[in-house]
C-alpha cells in the first residue's frame, strides 16, 4: 500500500467544498449517460436521423469515455490533474452548447463524441484530486463514497430532470444545463482544488495513445453490438482487433521509460485483486440490471414510467448505500467490507434468480435492493484499494484503469449474460408451435421476447396467448439462469479475493477511525 503518515492531516472546510465542487462534477457526468433516452423521440422528429446515426446519436459518448480515460488519466499525472480537469470542464460546457443547438444529426454526432472526450477527463481526475485532498484514510473513505453517490444520483435524477426540461422546452434543454455547472467549476476549482502532477513523468507518448485507443474502441463497438444486435462474426473481427492492438500497446509498455500505463501496479496484489473485483461487480450489476427493465416491461406489461417509478426504491437504495458506504469500510476495515459485500450480493442475485423464475415482481425489487446492499461498499471499496495502493505519482492512471475497467466490464457484462438468456430463450422456443404465423413473424417471436411482444400485440384474438406465455416463461428462465451464475461467480470471487488479499499483507489499521 502507498506509504502513509502515521498521523494524516485531517481535511479543512475547503477540502469537503471542493469534493462538492468535484461531486457535482461527476453528477453532470453521470447524467450525461442518461438523460438522452427521454430526449431521443423529441430529437428524431426534429433531426429525423437514419437508423445508423440514432445508433451512434446514443453510442458515442460511452466509447469515446471509454477510449479515452486511460490516455486522459495519465494525462493529469504528466501536465496536472487540476489542469486537465478544468480543460475538460471548458470543453464540456462548450461541446454541450454545440449540442444544444445542433440542427443535424451529424452535429450532433460530432457534439456527443466532443462531450464524451471531455467527459473522460471527469472520473479519473476528481478521483485522483480526492487522493490529494484527503489524506486521511476514514475522511478519503467518505469523500470516495460522496464520489460514488454524485454518480448514483446522476442516474437517478438524471431522466427526472430530463423529462421535466422535456415537458417544457426545446430537446437541447437537457444539454444546456451543463454550462453553468462547468462555469462554477471553472470559477471555483483554481482556488479550492490543489494541483498535482509527477514532476518525473515524461512526454505523453502519442503511438501509445493511438494504441490504446484502437484497444478499447473495437472491443467495446464490437461487444456492445454483439448485446444490441445478436452474434455476427463481424462484430468478432472487431474485437480480435483490438486485442491485437492491445498486445502491441502492452508491449511497448514494457520498453518505454514513460509509458502511458505503469504495468508495475498490475504486480501489486491488491491492486490487481480490487481491479478483477471492481470488474466483476459492474459485469453482473450491469447485466442484471438490464434483464430486470426488460422484464418489468416485457414479462410483467408495465409501462417504461411505470417500470422506472417501480425501479425508484432500488435506485435510492443504490444512492443511500453510496453515501454511507464509508461507515462499513472505517469499521471493517476494506478487506471485510469487500468479501461481506461479495456474499450479500451474491445472495440478491440467488433471490433474483427464485423471484424471476417465479415471475414476481415484489421479488425482484426485493432482490434488487439487496444486490445494491452488497454492490454499492464493494465497488467503493475496491475503487478506494485500486488508488490507494497506487503510488501517489501514478493516481490518475490508476483511477483511469478503474473507469475503464468499470466500462469494460458493464459492456461484457450486458453482452456475455444477454447471449446465455437469449441461448435459454430460443432453446425454450425451439418446440413452439408457431404454424399460426408467418415466416417473418416466427422468426421475431423465437428470435426475442421483444419480438415476440410485438408480434402479438399486432394480432388480434387468443391465438397468441399460448406461445406468448412460453415467450414469457423462457425469457424468465434464461433471467434465472444468468442470475445463478451471476451466484456461483461471485461466491467464488470471495474465496479467490480472500486469498489474494491476505497474500497481500494490507495493513488494515491504517483505515480504522482514529
Amino acid at each position: 500500500m502507498a506509504e502513509i503518515d502515521d498521523t494524516p492531516e485531517r481535511a479543512t472546510r475547503r477540502e469537503w467544498i471542493g469534493l462538492s465542487v468535484l461531486s457535482i462534477a461527476c453528477l453532470i457526468y453521470s447524467m450525461d449517460l442518461s438523460v438522452l433516452f427521454l430526449a431521443m423521440p423529441a430529437i428524431v422528429a426534429d433531426l429525423d436521423p437514419s437508423a445508423s446515426q440514432l445508433l451512434w446519436i446514443n453510442d458515442i459518448y460511452g466509447f469515446m469515455v471509454a477510449g479515452f480515460l486511460v490516455t486522459m488519466g495519465t494525462l493529469g499525472d504528466r501536465i496536472g490533474r487540476r489542469r486537465v480537469l478544468l480543460i475538460g470542464a471548458f470543453a464540456f460546457g462548450v461541446a454541450s452548447g454545440f449540442a444544444a443547438f445542433a440542427s443535424t444529426a451529424e452535429q450532433l454526432i460530432l457534439a456527443r463524441a466532443m462531450l464524451g472526450i471531455a467527459g473522460a477527463t471527469i472520473a479519473p481526475s476528481t478521483l485522483s484530486l480526492i487522493v490529494n485532498l484527503f489524506r486521511n484514510e476514514e475522511e478519503r473513505n467518505r469523500a470516495i463514497s460522496i464520489w460514488g453517490t454524485a454518480f448514483a444520483l446522476g442516474g437517478l435524477v438524471g431522466p427526472l430532470i430530463g423529462g421535466l426540461l422535456l415537458q417544457y422546452f426545446h430537446w437541447g434543454s437537457v444539454f444546456l444545463i451543463n454550462i453553468p455547472v462547468m462555469m462554477v467549476l471553472l470559477a471555483v476549482a483554481p482556488f479550492l482544488l490543489p494541483e498535482y502532477r509527477n514532476a518525473d513523468a515524461g512526454r505523453l507518448d502519442l503511438p501509445s495513445v493511438t494504441l490504446s485507443l484502437a484497444t478499447v474502441l473495437p472491443i467495446i463497438y464490437g461487444v456492445k453490438h454483439m448485446a444490441a444486435d445478436g452474434f455476427h462474426p463481424l462484430q468478432l473481427v472487431y474485437i480480435a482487433f483490438g486485442l491485437l492492438a492491445g498486445l502491441a500497446f502492452v508491449r511497448r509498455q514494457k520498453r518505454l521509460a514513460d509509458p502511458l500505463i505503469d504495468l508495475a501496479l498490475f504486480r501489486i496484489p491488491a491492486f490487481t485483486a480490487s481491479l478483477m473485483v471492481n470488474l466483476a461487480g459492474v459485469f453482473f450489476v450491469f447485466g442484471v440490471f438490464l434483464f430486470q427493465n426488460l422484464f418489468l416491461q416485457l414479462v410483467l406489461g408495465l409501462s417504461p414510467l411505470e417500470a422506472a417509478l417501480w425501479s425508484v426504491p432500488s435506485a435510492l437504495v443504490f444512492t443511500v448505500m453510496s453515501f454511507q458506504a464509508y461507515r462499513f469500510t472505517n469499521r471493517f476495515g476494506p478487506i471485510r467490507t469487500v468479501l461481506m459485500g461479495l456474499v450479500v450480493n451474491a445472495f440478491g442475485t440467488a433471490v433474483m434468480a427464485i423471484a424471476a423464475y417465479a415471475e414476481s415482481l415484489l421479488g425482484i425489487l426485493g432482490a434488487s435492493m439487496i444486490v445494491g446492499l452488497g454492490f454499492v461498499p464493494v465497488i467503493l471499496t475496491t475503487t478506494g484499494l485500486i488508488v490507494g495502493t497506487a503510488p501517489p505519482e501514478r493516481a490518475g492512471s490508476a483511477s483511469a484503469i478503474s473507469e475503464t475497467s468499470a466500462e469494460f466490464g458493464g459492456a461484457l457484462g450486458v453482452a456475455m449474460l444477454g447471449s446465455i438468456a437469449t441461448l435459454v430463450y430460443r432453446m425454450t422456443m425451439d418446440g413452439v408451435d408457431l404454424s399460426g404465423l408467418d415466416a417473418t413473424q416466427a422468426q421475431a417471436v423465437s428470435a426475442t421476447l421483444a419480438g415476440a411482444v410485438e408480434t402479438a400485440n399486432a394480432m388480434t384474438g387468443a391465438s397468441s396467448i399460448v406461445w406468448l406465455e412460453t415467450a414469457k416463461a423462457g425469457f424468465s428462465l434464461g433471467f434465472a439462469v444468468c442470475c445463478a451464475i451471476a451466484t456461483v461467480t461471485l461466491l467464488l470471487l470471495a474465496v479467490i479475493a480472500r486469498k489474494v488479499y491476505a497474500g497481500a499483507h494490507i495493513d488494515e489499521s491504517i483505515l480504522q477511525p482514529h
